[in-house]
């Protein structure tokens, strides 16, 4: 006799289908519980799991050869999610629940020894893909509020096998789980609190109002770590699309708890000893990485020259396209990665520099060496490089600013909507192109139609390019960092005044450097304090 329920196979954040299949093989034989279908060892040890589960409610396994096919057979099995499924279609074989009783529904979940089902990572594309193959999903009772969210899908979420059992026999009912509850996240320093530093606070705005990557540089205690903790609280909420793309990768990390979702942006701080592995994504079972669950939201790398070169290269693509590939030898992974960088670096490794009081007796050659950790394609891929000076003791002695968060939320709020207004105005649906969202993203015929700077700001742009040697990456970046510091000042053209201040925050690649970059970037400090 043989039964038949679905499950899915994670590959990344998408669900695949899974058909898992039983048999009933002979009679009165010895009893024989073979699991094929390119298993991994937890689905191995599903066999022993189910078991114990079955003794825990009082079931003993047939005197037969048990068969469980996992199809397709090419495709590899990982996790514990498959008890469940190996045990209802176990069930189904045995006559204990009637055959077609599973028709209709996928299933997930992991069993304990005495029949309850625990909770497993993954429930939310479960359901979501569950829902697109038109069938209802079983899922342990602690995930039923985050299945829920999947919408118009219908949700059986038992606490125990017994009671999944007495539901199919009609001895009880098990009530549809409701979503879990929408969070508010931990509350978020004011920046207020943060004195001196006028620069910096703003390229923290403009960085927050077109999604750009940002660097702060300076000696320790300036601030630089302060500023960046404050930048979720500029940034605007969670669209509904992206706080369903960024709930399943952390769904799939086993990182959402009772279906609680929040529509805060994710602010990820992995320490500089993080391996490239774990900024990517990897390991044994190929997880999503500190990049993956930064997606929609802020990476930020403080001490960024600690890093390993290796761990800090391998985000170079994922900033470019918004995703990870984590190559195995038997598939691909794809994980989304759409995040701000921020980052923060003493300008040498002592900390103080070469300028100022108590400076490093080996400047230059200390910040050129430390400096050269990073490499110029990644210091080409950061749009606004910042100094933070120490903060004096009159700047401490001063009040705190009179604006604040709320103000600086404000404005940025007020510059994203220009960006959105615009794709409207152009016939693009915010929602749908998810590449052009916000400025840092813009390209190709948008960046052409709105960024495009007057004949004074090319000119600048021009001439800037030719002297400091702004790359094709570079060229684009300044452009989009134009129409950001546009935005905030409210205009529709991207004028000489925005390119210059843009000028001011890019910095040229490592090599670059030298008298060709300087004379560059004294050129545009001129004309953007010359245009105030």
């Amino acid at each position: 006799m043989a039964a038949r329920v679905v499950t899915v196979a994670f590959e990344g954040v998408e669900a695949r289908r899974v058909d898992v299949e039983v048999q009933l093989v002979g009679n009165d034989g010895p009893i024989v519980f073979a699991i094929v279908g390119l298993p991994d060892k937890a689905v191995a040890e599903s066999r022993e799991r189910v078991r114990g589960a079955f003794a825990g409610i009082g079931l003993a396994l047939p005197s037969r050869r048990i068969i469980a096919n996992l199809a397709p057979a090419d495709l590899p099995k990982e996790g514990s999610h498959f008890d469940l499924p190996i045990a209802l279609a176990l069930l189904a074989a045995m006559g204990v629940i009637a055959p077609d009783a599973l028709d209709g529904w996928a299933a997930v979940g992991e069993l304990n020894l005495d029949g309850q089902i625990a909770p497993v990572g993954g429930t939310l594309p479960a359901a979501v893909a569950a829902s697109a193959m038109g069938l209802g999903l079983i899922c342990p009772e602690a995930n039923g509020p985050e299945a829920a969210w999947a919408g118009d899908v219908n949700i059986l979420a038992p606490r125990s096998l017994i009671g999944l059992v007495n539901h199919f026999k009609g001895a009880q009912v098990l009530r549809a789980p409701e979503p879990g509850p929408v969070r508010m996240g931990a509350s978020v320093p004011d920046l207020r609190e943060v004195k001196g530093q006028e620069s910096a606070k703003r390229a923290l705005e403009i960085a927050a109002a077109g999604g750009h990557n940002l660097l702060f540089v300076g000696p320790p205690g300036s601030g630089k770590s302060m500023m960046a903790a404050r930048l979720p609280g500029l940034l605007p909420p969670l669209t509904p699309q992206e706080l369903l793309e960024t709930s399943m990768v952390w769904s799939v990390a086993g990182l959402i708890e009772r279906g609680a979702l929040t529509r805060d942006r994710p602010f990820r701080a992995p320490h500089h000893s993080a391996s490239m592995a774990a900024l990517t994504g990897g390991g044994l079972k190929a997880k999503p990485g500190e990049a993956s669950l930064a997606h929609n939201g802020v990476l930020f790398l403080d001490e960024l020259p600690e890093y390993s070169a290796q761990a800090l290269d391998s985000l170079r693509a994922p900033l470019e396209t918004g995703e990870i590939v984590v190559a195995r030898a038997n598939a691909h992974v794809r994980y989304p990665a759409r995040f701000q960088l921020v980052a923060a670096m003493n300008p040498c490794r002592c900390g103080i520099g070469g300028a100022g009081k108590g400076a490093c007796g080996k400047a230059p050659r200390c910040q050129r060496d430390y400096q050269n950790r990073i490499s110029g394609p990644m210091f080409d891929r950061i749009d606004l490089t910042v100094e933070t000076p120490p903060v004096t003791a009159s700047d401490m002695a001063l009040p705190p600013p009179a604006e604040g968060t709320a103000e600086a939320a404000a404005r940025v709020a007020a510059a994203r909507a220009m960006q959105e207004d615009r794709l409207r105005a152009a016939g693009i649906d915010p929602a749908i192109a998810r590449g052009q969202a916000v400025n840092a993203r813009a390209s190709g015929e948008t960046l052409d139609r709105f960024a495009t700077p007057d004949t004074p700001g090319r000119a600048l742009l021009m001439r800037a390019g030719e002297a400091g040697g702004l790359t094709a990456r570079g060229w684009t970046r300044t452009l989009r960092l134009a129409r950001t510091i546009a935005d905030l000042d409210g205009c529709d053209g991207v004028l000489r005044r925005h390119i210059a201040e843009a000028l001011v925050y890019r910095r040229s690649t490592v090599g670059a450097q030298g008298d060709f970059e300087r004379q560059a970037r004294h050129h545009a400090d001129a004309c953007f304090l010359k245009d105030f």
